[in-house]
């Protein structure tokens, strides 16, 4: 029997659908990931308790179990919910998490030694607190994937997220002060044994409107009035948000005595306006209001001008306001290159909030220069896959939230490490993921769940287009002279 072609271009042919473009999903590249970062703190964990203890830890199955289920089970849901989404954002939270949670503990066992010696009351240990805000934080993650299914939705909310944002991060500051008051700044809301850290979570709010705002006004915000020394100047009417926002964090500054949350909270909105305008202008005219505004609070602030003094003389009163920073530093000349070891250091030293804002020195101390090097570089990449993730993405609105959100994350590693290390004033902020907290660690774990669906937007293939089906095409034989009809050219009786 012949064989017969179907004629192309023929009406009523179907047309060929195209198939839909092959783009790799990477799940199996980050479920390997995963594995490697619950391989990588179960050897921690297991190195602290041989050099402190002398001993595997008792739990150390149940601990690995536990974690690795999940690990595995956020990996699933992300696998069904977001298939596209970007394969190494969950693995290096993970992993900076896991060992977070590891030098914790090694901080626990510290305190507990410490308190035996001297016969005082063992104090509570952190470690296994902090394990369950991780649970919480993981399960949190999903749930914000479930109910955020596109993240174009949050633009429709904007002014209702600067709303809440903007209460959250005033609450603190009209409660008394036995009511938000920790080690000099009001940014806390304490009710009976447990505490919140609302800023955390407003910082994500305030992005999201930041985004939708400056997508809206970026044409009127991008004009310049006049060229000085190669900078393109600014108009004066639309100065207008970048001092709205400068009066708020000068607030914040006086008020809660929070220089940690008002750089970032300003310094964020600053570098998303320079990122949606391009004009360096902005970036100028930001540090300089911030400086400025700044070293006018100190000389008004006794809270903010104890901490410059410590970071201008940190070896002046080294019993007294400048022992924790001095203290920082001696941990991180005496980790050198390679570090201590892990237990094997003296960090715990630092005392209060060795767990939480100068965390980082057991770092610096016990895995030495290469540790400190290699965890930065899990935060660079981090936030590179975030900013990756906004160049991807296909909407302006999700441009740019994915961008602040990169923004606020990096600003928050350098502004804690910058604290720490005596590059900047301290602050007071958690480092993202390592230090003790429930609000940070729950806010940080929001915030990896919006870049995964911005990103699972990004990287999913665009749908094919509609096939052309001739059915709808133009006649393509018409001659452009066609010869009359004999029917024409009969006349009608």
């Amino acid at each position: 029997m012949a064989m017969t072609a179907t004629p192309q271009g023929v009406p009523g042919t179907p047309a060929a659908v195209p198939s839909e473009p092959s783009v790799p999903k990477r799940r199996n590249t980050e479920l390997t990931l995963l594995g490697f970062a619950l391989v990588l703190g179960m050897f921690a964990y297991a190195n602290v308790s041989e050099a402190l203890l002398g001993k595997m830890p008792s739990n150390f199955a149940f601990v690995g179990v536990v974690f690795a289920a999940a690990l595995l089970s956020c990996h699933l849901m992300i696998r069904k919910f977001a298939p596209y989404a970007d394969p190494l954002l969950f693995p290096l939270a993970a992993m900076i998490n896991g060992l977070g949670l590891v030098i914790i503990y090694r901080l626990d066992l510290y305190s507990r030694a410490n308190a035996l010696a001297n016969h005082d009351k063992v104090p509570s240990a952190y470690a296994p607190t902090q394990a369950a805000y991780t649970i919480v934080g993981l399960a949190v993650m999903i749930g914000i994937m479930l109910l955020i299914r596109d993240h174009r939705i949050l633009q429709q909310y904007a002014y209702i997220s600067a709303f809440v944002g903007l209460i959250l991060i005033a609450l603190p500051a009209v409660l008394p002060a036995s009511m938000s008051e920790v080690n000099g700044a009001r940014s806390w809301i304490l009710i009976g044994g447990a505490s919140i850290q609302p800023s955390e979570f407003a910082k994500l709010l305030l992005v999201s409107f930041f985004a939708a705002y400056l997508h809206a006004k970026r044409d009127a915000l991008t004009l310049a009035s006049r060229r000085f020394l190669g900078i393109y100047l600014p108009r004066g009417r639309d100065m207008g948000p970048l001092l709205v926002c400068w009066a708020v964090a000068m607030v914040i500054l006086i008020r809660e005595t929070d220089l940690g949350v008002s750089l970032m909270f300003f310094g964020a909105f600053v570098i998303m306006l320079y990122i949606a305008t391009e004009r360096t202008s902005w970036l100028i005219f930001g540090l300089l209001m911030f400086v400025g505004g700044a070293s006018a609070v100190t000389l008004i602030a006794p809270h903010v001008m104890v901490r410059v003094t410590a970071w201008l003389h940190p070896f002046s009163d080294v019993t007294n306001t400048t022992r924790q920073i001095a203290q920082s530093l001696y941990a991180y000349a005496n980790g050198g290159l390679f570090g201590t070891g892990l237990g094997q250091g003296y960090s715990g030293l630092v005392g209060f909030a060795a767990n939480a804002d100068f965390i980082l020195d057991t770092v610096g101390e016990e895995l030495g220069l290469v540790g400190l090097t290699a965890l930065f570089l899990a935060y660079g990449l981090f936030v590179s896959r975030g900013l990756k993730t906004s160049l991807l993405v296909r909407d302006p609105y999700g441009k740019l939230l994915a961008a602040g959100l990169a923004v606020i994350f990096a600003l928050q590693v350098f502004i804690t490490a910058g604290g720490v290390m005596r590059l900047i004033p301290l602050t007071g902020l958690p480092m993202p993921f390592l230090a003790y907290g429930g609000s940070a660690l729950v806010a940080n774990w929001i915030l990896v769940a919006l870049l995964l669906r911005i990103s699972d937007t990004a990287r999913r293939p665009i749908p094919p287009a509609l096939p052309f089906t001739p059915d709808f095409a133009a006649p393509q034989s018409f001659p452009l002279n066609p010869a009359p009809s004999p029917q024409a050219n009969q006349v009608n009786p």
